[in-house]
């Protein structure tokens, strides 16, 4: 585990965002394609931000996934993937299958059909099992992608994603991965950045976190994981 610290929050998604797409250089330099999981929120679209510009990259070798998303129609301001859309997707020419979204409740009647949905194309399409770059935000309660603390829908196993019920974050329904497929990624990264978030940090860095209380300190990469934080989310280190 390691830190990159940079001291404000739009310096750290250039940082975020550059890294990117040298990560996607050197997966497709190795393995031909490139698996990159995306995360909401505005450190979401912060890490985007370098790729319509990049150069190196062949991007009908990129797939783009979720590691959750709230159950609400396509083109809802909820959504994650229309903050990536406006962020660098919509400038992107990504072959339009290779950015696999969430399906809601405008083409699927429940959370838990999208979630079987989602699985389904996680196991089709994704290769050798395993995600090049994981990226997530980290909320103030230190929950990641849909998995909070104390709620039921982190423990479950033998899934890649779940339906997620009375989120104490609305919406409410949402589909999430699970912690035993986001642990499956070459490198996890943990962006945060402000200081109400100073006290999750501390408590996911702390010797002994249990995901069930602290979700943020349960997902490693199989190769590295980074946390990604400005000086104020630093700051009770």
């Amino acid at each position: 585990m390691t830190i990159e610290q940079r001291a404000t929050k739009d310096e750290l998604g250039t940082a975020i965002s550059e890294k990117l797409v040298a990560e996607i250089v050197a997966a497709q330099h190795d393995r031909g394609v490139a698996h990159i999981v995306l995360t909401g929120g505005s450190m979401g679209g912060l890490s985007l931000q370098a790729l319509p510009g990049a150069t190196g990259i062949d991007w009908s070798a990129v797939h783009f996934w979720w590691g959750d998303e709230r159950f609400v129609p396509a083109g809802s301001p909820d959504r994650n993937d229309v903050e990536a859309d406006r962020a660098a997707l919509d400038a992107l020419p990504v072959p339009a299958q290779h950015v696999h979204r969430v399906a809601g409740p405008d083409t699927v009647p429940d959370a838990e059909s999208a979630a079987a949905a989602y699985s389904d194309a996680i196991r089709s399409t994704e290769g050798d099992g395993l995600f090049d770059v994981t990226m997530f935000g980290v909320g103030p309660d230190a929950h990641l992608a849909s998995l909070f603390p104390h709620h039921p829908a982190q423990r479950t196993e033998g899934a890649i994603a779940i339906a997620v019920h009375d989120s104490p974050k609305p919406p409410p329904d949402r589909v999430s991965l699970t912690f035993e497929c986001l642990g499956r990624s070459r490198t996890v990264w943990l962006m945060v950045a402000g200081a109400e978030k100073a006290d999750a940090v501390a408590a996911a860095l702390a010797p002994g976190a249990d995901r069930w209380d602290v979700p943020a300190s349960g997902v490693h990469g199989t190769e590295s994981t980074v946390w990604w934080l400005d000086d104020a989310a630093a700051s009770k280190l």
